[in-house]
């Protein structure tokens, strides 16, 4: 039997990945769950099993533990006894909790990504001490290759210092943590793209990065404003293929430090304009209005977004104070090499999935969810 510890279950990839670890009869999971008191875990608890469809008699809600914790702080807030108990009973841990905000200093940027991490090592190693701990999976990013251009390897990189948010510098300074202090723990890293909405359903439990960006794309919230899309192409991969790669991994427990790129490739990264079109197909289909689109140069369109903002009142304001961040990224040439991961992962019977084969749904589900928002 596996004692799981997983943060981030109430993210978009731990909210996807705690179903399938339940599909492993006879497993436990503990779930690190952020909560001012018991009676908020408890209503963050009866949420969460909601989401995903398990009742109060339902025999899996027995194998999930929720813990009151926060990764920010010592011990995971646990203090000194309780951490240590949870680690003597851990063999397995899943880290995927983050902070994906793009907006926060570096100081708060560090406390969700560097101190965490220093964290779940001192756990893995009173794990590993004990004679429990069997595997350490832990989440971090593609943005780890910051401002670099050109193709990202499937290796550490502690000599890219250039970032284009702190979240992505974060990022990159808990990976060097691990690959400096974590000798003879059997990690796998995972760097995930943009990550999207399930298969199929087009499910996901929140609508990040991906979706403010098809928001721009379709130029509703721009008046048509629209800055050159060149060849720059976007990276996606969709949640339930994410979360499959990361339960696969646990199982493996190979002992070697390995790095796992969970992206689509240069090969199947898709190309912004493409990736308009289907947007503006989609938002015409769902009856959304559409301005015709009026080419800008892009860093004039940041001058604009203020101006904007102000003609498109208070929800034009907020959904484009997430834009400048993504700007950021549509005048780079870069991807994200995944042949060794792809290989691997393949050989497990998880090919990489093409875009064609998610996206309508990613856009049909975000559609629908925000038209449910919108009534009153």
């Amino acid at each position: 039997m596996r004692r799981i510890l997983l943060t981030g279950a109430t993210g978009t990839i731990g909210s996807a990945v705690v179903p399938r670890l339940l599909a492993s009869a006879g497993d436990e999971i503990a779930l690190l769950v952020r909560a001012r008191d018991d009676a908020q875990l408890q209503s963050r608890r009866a949420s969460m099993l909601a989401y995903w469809d398990i009742g109060e008699a339902d025999p899996r809600s027995r194998r999930l533990e929720f813990l009151r914790g926060d990764i920010e702080q010592p011990h995971f807030g646990l203090g000194e006894a309780g951490f240590d108990t949870l680690a003597r009973s851990t063999t397995h841990v899943i880290h995927a909790a983050a902070s994906v905000k793009l907006n926060m200093s570096l100081e708060q940027a560090r406390s969700t990504a560097v101190q965490p991490t220093r964290t779940l090592l001192d756990l893995a190693r009173r794990a590993a001490a004990a004679g429990t701990l069997r595997k350490l999976d832990l989440v971090s990013t593609v943005g780890v290759w910051g401002r670099t251009p050109g193709v990202m390897p499937e290796r550490p990189l502690p000599e890219v210092r250039d970032f284009h948010n702190t979240y992505e510098e974060a990022k990159a300074e808990a990976e060097r943590v691990l690959w400096q202090e974590a000798a003879g723990l059997p990690i796998t890293v995972h760097r995930p793209s943009m990550v999207v909405g399930e298969t199929g359903s087009g499910r996901v439990i929140h609508f990040q990065v991906f979706y403010h960006l098809c928001e721009f794309l379709s130029g509703a919230r721009t008046f048509g404003i629209m800055p050159g899309l060149g060849v720059t192409r976007l990276d996606t991969v969709p949640v339930d293929w994410v979360a499959a790669a990361i339960c696969w991994s646990s199982l493996s427990e190979q002992q070697e430090q390995r790095i796992l790129h969970l992206c689509s490739g240069p090969a199947l990264a898709i190309a912004l304009p493409r990736l308009q079109a289907a947007v503006r197909q989609a938002w015409a289909r769902a009856g959304r209005p559409l301005p015709r689109l009026k080419p800008v140069n892009r860093r004039l369109l940041e001058r604009l977004i203020p101006a904007v903002g102000w003609l498109g009142g208070p929800g034009a304001r907020r959904a484009l104070r997430a834009l400048p961040p993504v700007l950021a990224y549509l005048g780079e040439d870069q991807g994200f090499a995944n042949d060794q991961s792809a290989a691997t992962l393949a050989r497990t019977g998880l090919p990489v999935p093409a875009i064609d084969s998610y996206l309508d749904a990613v856009l049909g589900y975000y559609l629908g969810e925000s038209a449910l928002a919108r009534q009153p």
